[in-house]
C-alpha cells in the first residue's frame, strides 16, 4: 500500500480539506501514475454535495487526470515508465456484457466502475485525481501526447470526450448545422470539435458577453436565447443540437430550432426533469437523445485526433487550496472554461 495526499469531502455540507489514505499495491495489469493535473468538472460538485444521490463519503473527486507512469505490472505491455497517461471518468467495468465488448463500456449492464464515488470488485470505495497518485487497470488507462499542454489535456477526459462522443456518433460534418447549447466547459469543447469537424456553428446562450469568445473558439454565429424575436427566427434551422448546460431549462424552446429529422443530444445534466411536448417531436419527426462520456477506444481516438490536430481546452490551472473558492466561481459561470488544478500544490 502507499500512502497518498489528497481532498476530499468528508459530508455533502462540508469543505473539502485535505485528506490522506492509501492506494493498493501495483498488480501484475495495473499501472501507476503520478499525478500532474486533475480538472474540476461540474459533476464533482454534485457527487461532492450529494445532489445526484448515493454519494460516498470521504469522497476524493477528479476524474479529469493527466500524470506520468511511475510503476507498471509484470504482464502490462502497452504502457511503458515514464509515459504520460489518462485516466477518465471509469477504472474498471464488467467486461463482459455486449455494451462492454462493444467498447462502450461506459453504458456496462453492470455498471462501471466509476474513478470516484463508485466501489471496486472488492467494495472498496474509488478515489480520484485530487490525490497525488493513482493506480488503474491498464486496461482503463488512456495513452497521452507529449506534444499537447498536459494541463489543457485533462479536462479532455471528460469534458472532451462528452461532446466528442456525440457529434462522432450523429456523424456530424460538413453541411451540417449545429448548434451549441451552452459555452462553459462542455459547451466550449463542442463548439471546437464541431468546428473542426466541418460544421457551421451557432452558438446559443443567454449571455451576450460570451458572443466573441464563442466567435474566438471556431464558431460562425451566436444567438442569444433570451431575445423572443431571434429565437423564432432560428425556428427549424438546425440539423443538430448539443445542449450543454446543466441549469434547469426548457427543452421546448431549443427542440423548435430543428429541421425535419433534426435531432437535439443532451449532455448536461438539469437538476429537475424537464417535460417535453409531444407536438415538438412529431411535428418535425424531431429527436431527443441522451449521451454518456465514450469507451476508452473511442477516449482513445479522440485524445489521438486532438493531438493531430492541437485540440485542447481553455484552462485556469489552480491550487487544490483553492478548490474550494473554484466550486463558488463555478456555479456563478466565473471560470474560462475549466478549472484544473496542479496537484504539485498537494506534496
Amino acid at each position: 500500500m502507499t500512502p497518498i495526499n489528497a481532498y476530499a469531502a468528508q459530508s455533502a455540507t462540508t469543505p473539502l480539506t485535505p485528506f490522506n489514505f492509501e492506494r493498493r499495491d501495483v498488480g501484475a495489469n495495473d499501472v501507476q501514475i503520478e499525478i500532474l493535473y486533475c480538472g474540476v468538472c461540474h459533476s464533482d460538485i454534485h457527487q461532492v454535495r450529494n445532489e445526484w444521490g448515493g454519494s460516498i463519503y470521504p469522497m476524493v473527486p477528479g476524474h479529469e487526470i493527466v500524470g506520468r507512469i511511475t510503476k507498471i505490472g509484470s504482464d502490462v505491455k502497452d504502457f511503458t515508465i515514464g509515459e504520460l497517461a489518462g485516466v477518465g471518468c471509469f477504472v474498471d467495468s464488467c467486461r463482459e456484457c455486449p455494451s462492454c465488448l462493444a467498447h462502450e463500456e461506459q453504458y456496462c449492464d453492470n455498471g462501471m466502475v466509476g474513478t470516484y464515488n463508485g466501489r471496486d470488485k472488492e467494495g472498496n470505495p474509488t478515489y480520484g485525481g485530487y490525490s497525488t497518485q493513482i493506480v488503474v487497470d491498464a486496461k482503463y488507462t488512456l495513452h497521452v501526447a507529449d506534444s499537447l499542454p498536459i494541463e489543457g489535456v485533462a479536462p479532455l477526459l471528460c469534458a472532451g470526450i462528452t461532446t466528442y462522443s456525440p457529434l462522432r456518433h450523429w456523424n456530424i460534418g460538413k453541411g451540417h448545422k449545429v448548434a451549441v447549447v451552452g459555452l462553459g466547459g462542455l459547451g466550449h469543447m463542442a463548439v471546437k470539435f464541431a468546428a473542426a469537424f466541418g460544421a457551421d456553428v451557432t452558438v446559443l446562450s443567454t449571455s451576450k458577453s460570451k458572443e466573441q469568445d464563442a466567435l474566438n473558439l471556431g464558431a460562425h454565429h451566436f444567438a442569444v436565447t433570451k431575445d423572443a424575436d431571434t429565437m423564432k427566427k432560428l425556428q427549424g434551422k438546425f440539423d443538430f443540437i448539443l445542449s450543454t448546460i446543466s441549469a434547469s431549462h426548457e427543452y421546448n424552446d431549443y427542440l423548435n430550432l430543428l429541421t425535419l429529422n433534426g435531432t437535439m443530444v443532451v449532455v448536461g445534466v438539469p437538476p429537475q426533469p424537464s417535460v417535453v411536448g409531444a407536438f415538438n417531436l412529431i411535428g418535425k419527426r424531431r429527436s431527443i437523445a441522451g449521451s454518456l462520456i465514450g469507451g476508452i477506444k473511442e477516449t482513445q481516438e479522440m485524445l489521438d485526433y486532438c493531438a493531430e490536430h492541437n485540440i485542447v481546452s481553455d484552462v485556469e490551472v489552480i491550487k487544490v487550496s483553492s478548490i474550494n473558492e473554484a466550486y463558488e466561481r463555478m456555479l456563478k459561470g466565473d471560470v474560462h472554461y475549466r478549472f484544473v488544478i496542479d496537484i504539485a500544490s498537494l506534496k
